[in-house]
């Protein structure tokens, strides 16, 4: 995959839970980490969902009407390669070798805190999909998606994770002028309620943290955006 490719790709996640408020929680804490969320009430549901939308990795419950978690991890590989982490208020020693038996990959208990989920899925994104969370040189810039981190000739950038989120989003559409509107709608979500001045001033910061005086590296195209040179070609507005 090139990188005019992975600029429009996102990892697609299905998630499997009979509780509504979960299945919100996490569609909405996902999308906002910019991954492609569908959500199913049980495994049937689920494995019907799977052919279309073929997702990356499946976040399911243990205990579901219908289908349960353990059915579903012995029919889903019939179908779907995906990674399963399993979700479940019991943490006995019985139950979670069961689940990883029928074919989970990871669990998790619940409650749970999001960022630890986060950081789960993205070690099972990484092990199943190395191609596409590794190291991805775009000109001068280094983009390394599993530790969320850019170099800068070479050398490591001292970024915010919305400065990080920003930053990569441009990388992954090099050359192309970005709308204000479409990198708030981005690094911010379309829920933004702030002041969309928001952008010029991350834009800043951004060109700071390169040393970009004379706005080469990220020019601004007048009434249109933004537009990212990751070389030292320079493209006239």
């Amino acid at each position: 995959m090139d990188v005019e490719e992975m600029a429009s790709f996102s990892f697609r996640i299905l998630i499997v839970d009979d509780e509504p408020s979960i299945r919100q929680m996490l569609d909405l804490g996902l999308r906002k980490e910019g991954y492609v969320v569908k959500t199913a009430a049980n495994g049937h549901i689920a494995l019907e969902l799977i052919p279309e939308f073929d997702p990356h990795l499946i976040i399911l419950d243990l205990m579901m009407p219908v289908m349960d978690g353990n059915d579903f991890c012995q029919a889903a590989p019939e179908i779907s390669q995906a990674p399963m982490i399993m979700l479940t208020a019991k943490n006995t020693a019985a139950e979670i070798v069961m689940g990883l038996r029928q074919g989970a990959n990871d669990y998790l208990t619940k409650p749970f805190h999001f960022e630890e989920l986060l950081a789960r899925i993205e070690v099972q994104l990484r092990n199943r999909y190395p191609e596409l969370t590794g190291q991805h040189s775009i000109g001068a810039f280094c983009l390394d998606e599993a530790h969320h981190s850019i170099t800068f000739n070479s050398c490591p950038l001292p970024l915010s994770p919305t400065e990080y989120k920003l930053l990569s989003y441009m990388l992954w559409n090099p050359c192309r002028v970005l709308s204000k509107s479409s990198i708030l709608n981005y690094v911010w979500s379309y829920d933004f309620e702030g002041d969309d001045n928001i952008v010029e001033v991350y834009i800043r910061y951004l060109r700071d943290k390169v040393g970009d005086k004379e706005h080469q590296w990220i020019q601004t195209v007048r009434g249109a955006g933004y537009r990212l040179v990751p070389s030292k070609h320079i493209v006239d507005s």
